[in-house]
C-alpha cells in the first residue's frame, strides 16, 4: 500500500519562465532559492506573473550532476531576459501525488507515481516536476512541507486512479 495517494488529472499546457543549470545534488537547493528569485523579479518587471507556484523539473546529467529547470507559470508568453528563459509545461493526462515531508526523502513520490503509471499500462512521458506549496525561506518544519509530483503519461489500457 502507497503511502502517496495518486490523482490523475488532465493539464493544460502552461507557459513558464525558468532558469536552468547543471549542478551536483548537494547544490540544487540554494540554486533553487536564487533561481526562483531571479525568475519571480524578471516576471513581475514583465508583468507576466507569476501566475502560480514555484516548480522544478530534474534530469539527471551522469557523473553525479543534476540538470535542473526551475521557475514559475507566466500568465503571458515570455522571451527571456539574462538568465531566466521562455519554457512551458505539458498538458494532458499527468499522474499525480503529494509528498509531506523533507525534501530530501520526495524521490519516493517520483518512483510511485512511475511504477503506477506502468502498472495501469501507460508509459510516463518527459520528466516530472515538482511545485512547492512552501517557502523554505521561511518554513522550517521540515514534516509539514509539501511538494506536489507530477508524472505526465501516455495512456496504455484505461487508467483509473486508486
Amino acid at each position: 500500500m502507497t503511502t502517496h495517494p495518486i490523482e490523475v488529472r488532465t493539464l493544460t499546457e502552461q507557459e513558464t519562465a525558468v532558469a536552468y543549470a547543471t549542478l551536483p545534488i548537494a547544490e540544487i537547493g540554494p540554486w533553487l532559492e536564487q533561481a526562483f528569485r531571479e525568475v519571480a523579479v524578471y516576471l513581475e518587471r514583465k508583468g507576466a506573473g507569476p501566475a502560480g507556484l514555484a516548480f522544478a523539473r530534474y534530469r539527471r546529467a551522469g557523473d553525479g550532476l543534476v540538470e535542473v529547470e526551475a521557475g514559475f507559470p507566466a500568465s503571458t508568453p515570455t522571451s527571456g531576459e539574462g538568465n531566466v528563459e521562455p519554457s512551458d509545461l505539458p498538458g494532458g493526462p499527468a499522474a499525480v501525488t503529494v509528498h509531506v515531508g523533507p525534501y530530501d526523502a520526495i524521490e519516493a513520490a517520483s518512483r510511485v507515481l512511475q511504477a503506477w503509471v506502468r502498472e495501469q499500462g501507460g508509459e510516463p512521458v518527459g520528466e516530472a516536476w515538482e511545485v512547492f506549496f512552501i517557502d523554505a525561506t521561511i518554513d522550517h518544519d521540515l514534516a509539514t512541507w509539501r511538494t506536489e509530483v507530477i508524472q505526465p503519461f501516455r495512456h496504455g489500457d484505461p487508467i483509473d486512479a486508486r
